[in-house]
């Protein structure tokens, strides 16, 4: 076969077969597929699609192109992923909470993705903290903890690795086939009984729309569960912020506050716990999904899940009393800067895109695949929508390596949000649920 054949199939709106994509992705892992060629069958699969079944077939073979784990624990294996929004560090809390809740979690997590953040760089700020430290330290931490936050290695689909990394410079991000085949091959590579989806919908995400986000959670699940692992999805929005910070070093911050019960933000709260309980019932810990989420409620009060957050930190190799004294641990920027409103009122509309743009061009994010992220930068103290903004409440506050730097931020920051008088209308964090019966 010839790769310059299968893009232009593709390109021409045929269907590949399993063969073809398995040799596309063989090439991707060996490097015989060059960059451009894979960027080519991306941009292919944007406008033209993928079936179902070669979505699957795309799947397992990125899957199998490299090592599948395989459990031997006294407790259900599972986890959690995000199809990646602003300011979401749900993964930092969730993990911990539900291994004080008798959940293994062998999270393999990504790098930030276009204008959304990635758990990893998020991880990454924290000294010592090994992100990739391999399959045997993974099992380890995994039965030891009970939980582990972890990048791709070399060993775990490697093929999705290098699409991952081609996808986010080539303007192909949004694709859903192509989320559907990373997201999965990454998962069911670590050999899981359960897990459950967050897809995001709003400004803020890659599927503007709630009709968009369900297309995206009904591949999922089908694809998931067609493959044998226990999945559901939920459709949560994202027109603003999940939490009030946006950045690398500030997102951690953010969840040791929410394990410490700080500082607890609400629409967080409540993403987290909803798709904590929506685990707990899959894997059959809980008999219904509302009991879940009361259990993992209960970890978060207790201070196991803080806990649990704390034995991960330090056996991936950061300090020890990391919980305790992150603060003095995390990185801290130069320049601290609040954006005023530019008129006292209530917060009517977030441009999340907007403000995750402006976390990219503060160093906090990617433009080419090669960049190094600035883990200090990004914003803390963001209003969200109803917020009262006026002179002792800012919109934002921009964390930034120079003035410059500061000053571009803060324009962004200002096109980002709408302020009126009209108290704006409630919305739910969570939107809708498609489960392992909705799988087609």
């Amino acid at each position: 076969m010839l790769p310059q054949e299968i893009i232009l199939k593709k390109r021409g709106g045929g269907v590949l077969t399993p063969e073809e994509i398995r040799f596309f992705v063989d090439g991707l892992t060996s490097g015989a597929v060059t960059e451009g060629q894979v960027a080519a069958l991306a941009m292919a699969v944007f406008f033209k699609g993928l079936e179902m079944d070669e979505r699957v077939a795309l799947t397992l073979a990125m899957r199998d192109s490299g090592e599948v784990l395989r459990w031997d624990l006294p407790g259900p294996v599972a986890d959690k992923h995000s199809t990646g929004g602003v300011g979401d560090n749900v993964s930092l809390m969730l993990a911990p909470a539900l291994a004080a809740c008798g959940v293994y979690v062998p999270m393999i997590s990504g790098r930030g993705l276009g204008h959304t953040g990635g758990t990893l760089d998020k991880l990454a700020s924290i000294p010592g903290y090994d992100v990739a430290p391999g399959p045997e330290a993974l099992e380890r931490v995994v039965r030891d903890v009970g939980c582990a936050v972890i990048g791709q290695t070399a060993e775990i689909a490697p093929a999705d690795k290098r699409f991952y990394a081609i996808r986010d410079v080539t303007g192909t991000v949004e694709s859903l086939d192509l989320i559907t085949a990373s997201i999965l091959s990454k998962k069911l590579a670590a050999g899981l009984d359960a897990l459950v989806l967050d897809v995001k919908a709003g400004s803020g995400a890659f599927m503007g729309t709630v009709a968009e986000a369900e297309a995206l959670a009904a591949s999922l699940v089908g694809v998931a569960n067609g493959a044998g692992c226990r999945t559901s999805a939920l459709v949560t929005g994202m027109d603003e912020p999940l939490a009030s910070a946006c950045g690398n070093a500030l997102e951690v911050a953010n969840a040791v506050r929410f394990l410490t019960g700080a500082e607890v933000d609400a629409r967080l709260w409540d993403v987290t716990v909803a798709l904590g309980g929506e685990l707990l019932f899959l894997t059959g810990l809980a008999e219904d999904a509302e009991a879940g989420r009361a259990r993992l409620s209960l970890a978060f009060e207790d201070g196991s899940a803080a806990e649990r957050f704390g034995r991960m930190v330090t056996a991936l190799g950061g300090p020890a009393d990391f919980v305790e004294r992150f603060d003095a641990y995390l990185p801290d920027a130069p320049v601290v800067v609040d954006v005023p409103a530019p008129a006292s009122g209530l917060v009517q509309a977030v441009d999340g895109r907007g403000l995750g743009t402006a976390v990219v061009e503060l160093g906090g994010g990617r433009r080419r695949a090669a960049d190094e992220i600035d883990p200090r930068v990004g914003l803390s103290h963001c209003a969200g929508i109803g917020a009262l903004v006026d002179g002792d409440f800012p919109l934002a506050r921009i964390h930034a390596a120079t003035r410059d730097d500061a000053d571009r931020a803060a324009a962004r920051v200002l096109a980002a949000y709408t302020v009126g008088d009209a108290a704006p209308e409630d919305s739910e964090a969570v939107l809708s649920r498609l489960g392992p019966e909705d799988a087609g």
